[in-house]
């Protein structure tokens, strides 16, 4: 069933037009990944929808209660609300009966004896139950606890990015929709809580719209691909996968197409030229005809982000950390961390966020001074910085002045120049576009720029820093290429699992307080966590059947001589304590006779072995007697 139409709408951005006359609908159920090059007008489509911009032209059409729910890339809270305000914001009645509901919970776990608060918790319970809001209630509870939202008090402003980032997920998850956009939700977000949201997504009751430049979440959350190209919309049915293949049969049969094209104007022009008589108004008609078809463009230039650009010569010494410590407060990053980085080293850094993976890159860029250890790099390496948090761009400068400031001509592997203007033309940036302002580039258009500016130093080691994040899937899949052939050292910090997969062939993992070095890329080491994690489980469940088979065998009866010893053993013990109370007694009132406190310190001691044996005897008996009582 349609929950949405869009009807020929067209938007432009300034001179610049993102979509031109596209139609589509969405009905209910339907996962759409939305793609296309950094600036083709993603965001501004989902903000669209979600009636937050408006479309030069076209009309929307839905139901009358139709809701969205939208997470933009960067999160908009309000700051000086609390987590708990922001999570269950709105005016729906189940949403105000929940935010109602925890905020009693709270109060309630402050004041336990109010009557009053407890008055109202139960009046709430009923709300709770009236509204049927339990299973919405404990579907929120879920995705805060894997999202690892805890403190509902805390105001907005407090919070670091990271957590914004998790509360406004919660936020969009936990809110009743029709329709969920999600503009980039795995920005930011460890490998754990991306798998748990890819499964969430599959129950999730409406239809979802989802920008994103993590491929295997495309993959796995997808049934269906918009792609935003030159204007124009494109829908393939099916998974990323699928699209890729589709899309690739579509460029083919559109090369044919213009090939047809230029071979029928061929013979139309020939058969003009050669003056063949024919009644006027078909001899006009036919070059009217001709015109038309000169006039007929094909867009089947597919522009390629080539990246075949040289570096300069890395010696053997690279860089080496040697018994490496840091420490942020009583947080420890690394301790007595030594690493060996090697000519041609594929290096991926992983953990969960917060773990030191980007500490440990500015290490070793020399960018922090650790506590205590040495940072040695050799004396040609040169390196090329793309960092998570990029330098603010100066928009006052051209697209073609700020590659300029880095260098005007490069060298590629082959040994040929290549101008500014063509290295930008090569990263999707026309010679137009070129002589745009940067304050008018869209946010991903401005990190290919940036990307771009890195590489233009041809640099012999490469360190980047969350590299996918708002790049789009094309720029990534043609980085890939690049790193496939790049000559020099790779060191990446990534969650993208696909990315990982393509680029690294080691990994240093940041797993609690231990560092994990493995020989292999991102799949192989998850893998491997797998059997290690099995294997746990198995030992865990052998060691329960083993203490069950111990206590299987406790579970019988008494001898005759267990139960006079079960009788008697409490009197025993509690006679050993009067004895050894005694003894200390003895010892204080002996204090300045050191012969004698020496005898009574021999008597502590052997009262004390003796009581420590029957308190351990005691424990075994009691064990078998309360098995008994329980069976019987």
């Amino acid at each position: 069933m349609s929950i949405l139409s869009i009807d020929h709408m067209s938007k432009s951005f300034g001179d610049k037009d993102l979509f031109e006359d596209i139609s589509f609908t969405i009905t209910n159920q339907q996962r759409i990944g939305l793609i296309g090059v950094n600036g083709t007008g993603k965001s501004t489509l989902l903000k669209i929808l979600a009636k937050l911009e408006t479309a030069d032209s076209g009309q929307i059409d839905h139901a009358k209660d139709f809701t969205v729910e939208y997470l933009p890339q960067e999160p908009d809270l309000v700051e000086d609300k609390t987590v708990l305000e922001q999570i269950y914001y709105g005016d729906s009645e189940i949403m105000r009966v929940m935010r109602k509901y925890e905020q009693v919970m709270i109060e309630l776990s402050q004041n336990p004896e109010d009557p009053d608060v407890q008055q109202r918790m139960l009046d709430l319970q009923q709300k709770m139950e009236e509204k049927n809001a339990w299973e919405a209630n404990t579907v929120a509870k879920t995705v805060l606890s894997k999202l690892g939202i805890e403190s509902y008090q805390k105001q907005v402003k407090d919070l670091s990015g990271g957590q914004k980032k998790r509360v406004a997920i919660a936020k969009a998850l936990i809110q009743p929709a029709d329709l969920l956009l999600l503009d980039e939700p795995t920005n930011h977000l460890d490998n754990e809580t991306i798998e748990w949201l890819e499964e969430y997504l599959a129950s999730y009751k409406g239809a979802l719209i989802v920008i994103t430049h993590d491929r295997y979440f495309l993959n796995r959350v997808t049934n269906l691909i918009y792609e935003l190209d030159k204007g124009s919309l494109y829908i393939y049915e099916g998974n990323y996968e699928t699209f890729l293949e589709k899309k690739a049969e579509r460029e083919e049969w559109e090369r044919q197409a213009e090939q047809k094209h230029r071979n029928t104007l061929k013979r139309e022009l020939a058969w003009l030229k050669s003056g063949v008589k024919a009644r006027t108004t078909k001899q006009k008609a036919r070059k009217q005809r001709v015109e038309a078809m000169k006039d007929e463009t094909f867009d089947t230039h597919k522009e390629q982000v080539d990246m075949a650009i040289g570096s300069t010569r890395l010696g053997n010494q690279v860089i080496e950390l040697d018994d490496v410590s840091l420490a942020f407060g009583s947080h420890q990053i690394v301790e007595n961390f030594n690493y060996l980085v090697v000519p041609g080293e594929r290096l991926g850094i992983i953990g969960v966020n917060g773990s030191g993976k980007t500490t440990l890159l500015n290490i070793m860029a020399e960018k922090i001074k650790p506590d205590a250890g040495e940072v040695k790099i050799g004396s040609t390496v040169k390196i090329g910085y793309y960092t998570q948090d990029h330098e603010e761009l100066d928009e006052s400068l051209k697209v073609i002045e700020y590659i300029k400031e880095v260098a005007e001509v490069i060298t590629t592997a082959d040994g040929d120049e290549v101008s500014a203007e063509q290295m930008l033309e090569r990263f999707l940036f026309p010679r137009p576009q070129q002589w745009t302002y940067i304050k008018r580039l869209s946010g991903g258009e401005r990190r290919r720029l940036y990307l771009l500016r890195v590489l233009m130093s041809e640099p012999n080691v490469l360190f980047l820093d969350e590299p996918t994040n708002d790049l789009d899937t094309e720029t990534l899949s043609v980085l890939e290429d690049y790193l496939d052939q790049f000559p020099g050292v790779v060191i990446t910090v990534s969650h993208d699992r696909y990315f990982l997969d393509r680029t690294i062939d080691k990994i240093v993992a940041f797993e609690g307080e231990k560092i994990r070095r493995f020989y292999g890329n991102y799949s192989e080491y998850l893998e491997q966590r797998r059997e290690e994690a099995k294997e746990e489980d198995s030992k865990r469940k052998n060691s329960s059947a083993q203490e069950a088979t111990r206590r299987s065998n406790r579970k019988r009866k008494l001898t005759y001589r267990e139960k006079q010893e079960w009788e008697t053993i409490e009197d025993e013990i509690a006679t050993l304590e009067t004895q050894l109370e005694e003894t200390e007694e003895e010892i204080s009132a002996a204090a300045s006779d050191f012969d004698k406190v020496q005898g009574l310190y021999k008597k502590q001691e052997e009262l004390e072995n003796e009581l420590e044996a029957k308190m351990e005897r005691w424990e075994e008996l009691s064990l078998i007697v309360e098995e008994i009582e329980s069976d019987g």
